[in-house]
């Protein structure tokens, strides 16, 4: 390490005037203007078999979408996304859609430029929104009700196709507000202007859903209840854990989760009064980590290091969100494991790494230590599912690679109980995923209520 005097903790709000603060946290795909929409939805070859729609989770017809923009028609292309995807608003600005619609879009293949679907999709569902109108009607009251546990893109999509059939629907969330995921773990430049709020009172507008904050599962509320009080449950929890590095000085000042600072910031009113660090290590491959790194160096820190143990190609971020990253002034090293927090007087002082490599396919450790220094560090090395709350008076849920075990219709092992979101096994912890789950289960609990609806009524 250098001199002591550079190991003080060099950690300060303010470092960036109000200016470069707004272009730091400016929208980082700004909406297309009208004329831009129709050239770029002119584009679109409007395949038959769309490989685009195919690689949606939520089967948007895409190409129908694009050919009403294309008509001049952004509203009814808004009902088209969202009849598939709710909260196509928001997925619109947080999709990768370069690795999932664009990716297969015939003009990507062919040019190695795709349509731009995702800036289309923003562009038609801010014109809907922007009516204050709500595109869809409730059914009739079907006398049912359903109890939603989260109130992030699962449970809120779940909550909304349930209203939509008639069901009454109650949403209880742990936080503050409801959005989860949306509303407290995606970069603030990505949804600027409070729209993950916005999007809420949007879709709340369908009617016949109540939701009650600030009400954890196991603490203020309880699955065995929710059982006998409701005729349905549907889980939407996340993963409210984090997981640690296991390293000497992870509890130093300075060292914290990159998924509650996060948090943190988007619910800061001034980002002027965000303290942070000179020099920032962030710990992580995925999204998380790039997010915590970029919104840093949007603070003003001066040196923002991003320290992957694997490749480049091993991250689950993109190639392009990469990109964004070393754009705006990230520096990504890679293969380097964690090793050691260094810490001075209680406080952090810089990271000690060892460098990996591949070895028959493990990742194996050299033996070559490396040390980076620093005034904070954040760890995103991905989160787990935690588990309090759902264990029934008779029996806990089943597990599966420690989340929820789920069927295709994403029951769970637990009669009238269904799951959905970052919380189930085999998921791919996206938005748009999420919400796809919130849809089938959706669809199958009302399945379930009518049959037994049914039932009941030839009984009499």
């Amino acid at each position: 390490m250098s001199d002591p005097l550079t190991r003080r903790p060099d950690i300060a709000a303010g470092r960036l005037p109000a200016e470069a603060l707004a272009q730091g946290f400016g929208d980082l795909h700004p909406a297309l203007e009208r004329h831009e929409a129709l050239v770029e939805a002119d584009r679109c070859y409007f395949c038959h078999d769309a490989p685009c729609m195919t690689a949606c989770p939520t089967s948007i017809d895409i190409p129908l979408f694009i050919r009403e923009i294309q008509a001049g028609n952004p509203i009814g292309a808004a009902k088209t996304i969202l009849s598939a995807n709710i909260l196509g608003g928001m997925c619109a600005r947080v999709c990768p859609t370069e690795t999932l619609c664009e990716e297969v879009c015939v003009r990507e293949v062919a040019e190695g430029k795709p349509v731009r679907i995702g800036l289309l999709q923003r562009h038609a569902t801010d014109a809907l929104m922007e009516t204050g109108r709500h595109p869809f009607q409730r059914a009739a009251p079907t006398g049912r009700t359903v109890a939603v546990v989260g109130a992030g893109p699962a449970g809120l999509s779940a909550a909304h196709r349930l209203a939509m059939l008639g069901h009454d629907v109650t949403i209880f969330d742990a936080r503050e507000k409801p959005g989860g995921l949306n509303e407290y773990g995606i970069a603030a430049y990505k949804a600027t202007d409070d729209f993950a709020q916005r999007e809420v009172d949007f879709l709340l507008k369908i009617g016949g859903i109540t939701v009650q904050t600030g009400r954890a599962l196991g603490r203020d509320i309880h699955l065995a209840e929710l059982r006998r009080d409701y005729d349905a449950v549907f889980l939407g929890l996340g993963l409210a854990g984090v997981n640690a590095l296991g390293t000497d000085g992870e509890s130093a000042g300075g060292c914290h989760d990159a998924v509650a600072w996060i948090a943190d910031l988007r619910q800061t009113a001034d980002l002027s009064q965000l303290a942070v660090g000179r020099r920032v290590v962030v710990i992580g491959g995925g999204m998380t980590a790039i997010d915590a790194a970029v919104q840093a160096r949007a603070l003003g820190a001066e040196e923002v290091t991003l320290a992957y143990r694997r490749g480049r190609d091993a991250m689950n971020a993109s190639p392009y969100e990469q990109e964004v990253a070393a754009t705006r002034g990230v520096h990504l090293r890679f293969n380097l494991q964690p090793k050691k927090i260094l810490a001075e007087g209680g406080h952090v002082i810089g990271i000690e790494f060892e460098r990996t490599r591949i070895d028959a396919g493990r990742l194996v450790l050299t033996g070559e230590t490396v040390i980076i220094e620093a005034d904070q560090v954040f760890k995103a090395i991905g989160q787990a599912f935690v588990p309090e709350g759902t264990e029934d008076e008779a029996a806990g849920i089943a597990l599966e690679r420690s989340r929820i075990r789920v069927d295709a219709a994403r029951r769970t092992s637990l009669e009238g109980v269904w799951a959905g979101g970052d919380c189930i096994a085999g998921g791919e912890d996206l938005t748009v995923v999420a919400v796809e789950d919130g849809k089938i289960a959706a669809m199958d609990i009302h399945a379930a209520l009518m049959a037994e609806g049914e039932r009941k009524v030839a009984a009499e």
